[in-house]
């Protein structure tokens, strides 16, 4: 291995140096050459190093960058402007050294004691940073990274180290690591034959326009053979250009996991890295971007070649490069953008499909005989008032636009759209797991099994306070009592979570009611005709615009909710984090969006009681009714502005607007700071540039959208099949946004490996079960399909529909209703009435019994119930059979499994008998002498082989 020495002494030579110049002295007078800023050696004198991807040599590569920040020299310590350094280290080191000697220190200057104080505990904070970083990154030398540092950079009050691994390093981590390589080995993919070869062949000829340009999405006939990397079978691999074997994103993610090792131990605790980033010490740690994405003199590279071919918004239409992407960002953001793809790709058919049923309700309204009759001029049923003393009675006529509009989304295709959207969900499934497992195979993931993350910094200090919390009872500080807590169960935080998901909704449905039921009233006492006619309209949207409101506040709220949660169980792991984190946002993100949709689909309209006996909240407010049509057609507008909205405002807004306003702060406060105007205009490197970008937060929040739009999509998709079609149009504006943030807005994240997208897919499998027991009873309870099966087979007198909307009402005695509770102007309609009419089943006020339920209503009820069993079982049963007969591993790529193996086995036999050739030829031909000296001379030869080879090696 190469010596990496943290220091070397300039012994006799102190008084040469111009401490001016440098930036790198320790206290002990030390010099550190790996930080000294070669100021002779000009950026611009150097193409390489006038990027800022290479060290001031211009041959080593930077693979990662951590930032600190830089104080700020104060007017009041003029006189110590030569240098930071200087003063923090050189001096107080001499002072300390005269202090031993027995000599007086030098004076200090002068000033203000409150500024003085102020300077010297900011000091003692930036000198304790100064101290932990000079640890950790002796320490990163230690385990044989080299580090570069610059502060004289045109971004004020920021330094950056650059770190370099060289090609030891790479090599260690890689065997530590288990990274698959691939090796000299070639071998031919067996092509698929016959008919489906032929059809394949079609296809890709009449999609080829729909291919980027990129060498990585065409079919490859050849594929080398993988195999994890170690350094004793290093022949096995093309190590002919060293500098290209390990790709920038291997090589930023092995330098991240020895970050992740390296501990800091001057504080109280040892911290790591996410620590020191946490508390200041640092303020980021990033991997470089390959280059620029826009320019005129732009040298390729794969980043500006992800722009063009995949960010654009021209190549919309095209598929998605994800070679290129999974080469560039890893395996775990390609295997989101691979999952997204499929997912919109799905979406066509069940968006063609639902614009036809859509399109059959729009071409049957005219038939439609319930609501002919309802909007039939000869109608002249009288209905009950909407609400108390402010509304009047009505004609059923003037609901004909409501039943008109509910038809075009309760009718007899929805039911088949239900199954269709079951059934599709499962093929959905089913695609993407023999879609993951091609991917495994191509991205040589088909061995790899997630090691045991390392235990996070916050679980190894909460378990070290709780070994001193045992040692040091009665020794305990009031200070360390507030530091020190336990870990919260995980049952606990679900209880809280439960807790706060009833009352947030319990409060938005209340809310919502009353917010209904005011307006409802008050606009009912107006004086404007046309206000009065559009009541339920303006009702229905601008309650749905609130609800909308309301999510967007609340989404960022359990947001921030889940994650405090999260951290008080304070999970072991970074993985156990962040699986916890995803399944508490999820759920409550997921309870906040659908809410409002669950209480209008199945609560709205039942806990209203009848004229004469309403159901009151606060004795003051009765509970809303839904329109004659059915609580279908609000349902509808409330799932619809809901899903844009968030589309809209949330995925799509937000994601453009915010990183590009964070962009334009940062961008002001350095230009604030910055120097002259001459020297802004200047270049800057290539770190400098993605230290103003956006910081990676996770794919939590890309996942999420697409889980909730998902949700809107199986759910309800009953009352709204026009839903996939406009996740559709959505999506494909998503995956260009997303793809121009990864490459152009977001600094270049660390590649994460990956075989699967997790926690997310048992999220889309629930997703998709509980969507067939909604759509089952939303078909049942909600519409009116149920009522209108039973009446056509059992009450209808000749099998049609006619009479339905008069079996469906029942009849009240308007001398019933409650003192106060009558319409102020009994005379509305030009006549006393004497009876009025209201949706439910019930017996009519003449009989024995009046105002209770009838036997109609209890064979409805029988009915429905026996729709959502028969429903559930028999598209359950259907999405099992698609489960059972789509086997997970598409069958070339198990032979193609199968036959590395194999080829596996060939080359290690190979390669010992090889090693037995060698060792045989090294002894004597006499067999006598052979049998005498054989063992000596396989013990020789063995050590000589691999010491040899080992040499070759580094």
């Amino acid at each position: 291995m190469e010596k990496n020495e943290r220091s070397t002494p300039i012994p006799g030579k102190e008084k040469e140096v111009d401490i001016i110049n440098i930036k790198g002295i320790e206290d002990i007078g030390y010099v550190q050459p790996d930080s000294i800023l070669l100021n002779s050696l000009a950026p611009e004198e150097n193409t390489q190093c006038q990027h800022g991807l290479y060290f001031q040599d211009g041959e080593r590569r930077v693979d990662y960058i951590l930032t600190y920040h830089i104080k700020k020299p104060s007017s009041s310590r003029s006189n110590r402007q030569s240098s930071r350094f200087t003063d923090n280290a050189f001096t107080r080191s001499l002072r300390r050294g005269t202090a031993r000697l027995g000599r007086p220190p030098p004076p200090q200057p002068r000033g203000v004691p409150e500024v003085a104080s102020q300077d010297h505990s900011m000091d003692y904070h930036e000198d304790d940073k100064r101290y932990r970083r000079e640890e950790f990154e002796g320490n990163l030398r230690d385990m044989g990274l080299e580090l570069e540092k610059d502060e004289d950079t045109k971004t004020p009050g920021v330094g950056f180290v650059k770190i370099h691994a060289p090609w030891h390093v790479l090599c260690r981590e890689a065997e530590f690591m288990k990274l698959k390589m691939p090796t000299k080995k070639v071998y031919e993919v067996k092509q698929c034959s016959g008919v489906g070869a032929k059809i394949n062949t079609l296809v890709n000829k009449a999609t080829e326009p729909l291919h980027p340009n990129v060498e990585e999405n065409r079919a490859q006939n050849v594929k080398h053979l993988s195999y994890a990397f170690s350094r004793e079978k290093q022949h096995l691999f093309d190590l002919s250009d060293r500098d290209s074997f390990f790709d920038s994103k291997t090589r930023a993610s092995i330098v991240f996991e020895v970050l992740k090792r390296t501990k800091c131990t001057k504080a109280k605790y040892s911290m790591g890295i996410t620590s020191l980033l946490g508390s200041g010490v640092y303020t980021a740690a990033y991997p470089l971007h390959d280059g620029d994405v826009d320019g005129e003199n732009v040298e390729p590279n794969d980043r500006k070649l992800l722009y063009e071919e995949w960010a654009s918004y021209s190549v919309f239409y095209k598929y998605q490069p994800i070679g290129l992407v999974r080469k560039y960002f890893g395996e775990k953001i390609g295997l989101y953008f691979a999952w997204l793809g499929l997912y919109t790709q799905m979406l066509i058919p069940a968006s063609v499909v639902g614009v036809i049923v859509f399109l059959y309700g729009c071409a049957t309204v005219d038939n439609n005989i319930p609501s002919m009759e309802i909007c039939h001029p000869r109608n002249n049923i009288t209905m009950c008032p909407l609400c108390d003393r402010a509304c009047n009675y009505w004609k059923l006529k003037e609901a004909c636009g409501t039943a008109r509009a509910s038809h075009l989304f309760d009718n007899p295709a929805t039911v088949f759209f239900s199954i269709f959207m079951a059934l599709w969900a499962a093929m959905f499934m089913e695609h993407w797991k023999r879609r993951q497992m091609r991917l495994n195979y191509e991205w040589d993931l088909t061995g790899f099994e997630e090691e045991e993350d390392h235990p996070r910094a916050e679980y190894e200090l909460c378990v070290m306070q709780k070994s001193l919390k045992k040692e040091h009872k009665t020794q305990k500080t009031e200070k360390e009592k507030l530091t020190c807590r336990d870990r919260l169960p995980a049952y606990m935080t679900n209880i809280v979570m439960m807790l706060l998901m009833i009352g947030v909704t319990f409060a938005i449905v209340f809310g919502v009611i009353l917010y209904r039921i005011s307006i409802t009233a008050a606009l009912h006492m107006s004086n404007n005709p046309t206000t009065r006619s559009n009541v339920r309209l303006m009702v229905k949207t601008t309650a749905a615009i609130i609800n909308l409101v309301v999510i967007l506040i609340l989404d960022e709220v359990y947001g921030a909710v889940a994650r405090w949660l999260t951290v008080l169980e304070v999970p072991k792991t970074d993985k156990s984090f962040e699986e916890r984190l995803i399944f508490k946002t999820f759920i409550l993100k997921f309870v906040n969006a659908f809410t409002p949709i669950i209480y209008i689909a199945f609560f709205r309209g039942r806990l209203v009681g009848r004229p004469g006996s309403y159901l009151y909240v606060f004795e003051s407010y009765r509970m809303e009714e839904c329109a004659h049509g059915g609580c279908l057609m609000e349902l509808c507008i409330q799932l619809s502005i809901t899903m844009l909205g968030k589309q809209l405002i949330q995925n799509n807004l937000f994601e453009i607007g915010i990183p590009k306003l964070k962009k334009l702060i940062r961008y002001i406060k350095s230009k604030r700071r910055s120097f002259q105007e001459e020297e802004r205009e200047k270049k800057l490197q290539r770190y400098e540039t993605d230290h103003f970008l956006e910081p990676f937060a996770g794919l939590t929040p890309e996942y999420m959208e697409m889980i909730i739009q998902f949700g809107f999509v199986t759910l309800f998709v009953a009352s709204f099949p026009l839903a996939p079609l406009f996740a559709l149009l959505n999506n494909i504006i998503e995956i260009r946004l997303d793809a121009k943030k990864f490459v152009a807005e977001l600094r270049r994240p660390v590649a994460a490996r990956a075989k699967d997208i997790g926690i997310w897919y048992n999220l889309l499998r629930g997703v998709a079960k509980v969507a067939v027991i909604i759509n089952a009873f939303v078909i049942s309870f909600t519409s009116d399909f149920i009522p209108r099966l039973v009446y056509q087979y059992m009450y209808s007198p000749d099998g049609s529909m006619h009479g339905f909307v008069n079996h469906t009402m029942s009849y009240f005695n308007v001398s019933d209703f409650q003192d106060g509770k009558e319409p102020m102007d009994p005379h509305h309609l030009g006549y006393q009435v004497e009876m009025c009419r209201y949706k439910d089943y019930r017996e009519p006020p003449w009989s024995n019994t009046p105002y209770v339920v009838s036997k109609e209503f209890w064979a409805v009820l029988a009915a429905r119930l026996a729709f959502v069993i028969v429903f559930q079982n028999v598209v359950m049963l259907m999405s099992d059979i698609v489960d059972w007969l789509i086997p997970d591993i598409p069958k070339d790529i198990s032979l193609q499994i199968h036959k590395e193996k194999i080829l596996m086995v060939e080359l290690f036999m190979k390669e010992e008998q090889g090693k037995m050739q060698f060792i045989d030829s090294m002894t004597p031909c006499d067999g006598k002498e052979r049998n005498n000296h054989a063992p000596i001379a396989r013990s020789r030869s063995i050590p000589h082989t691999h010491s040899h080879t080992h040499a070759n090696n580094f």
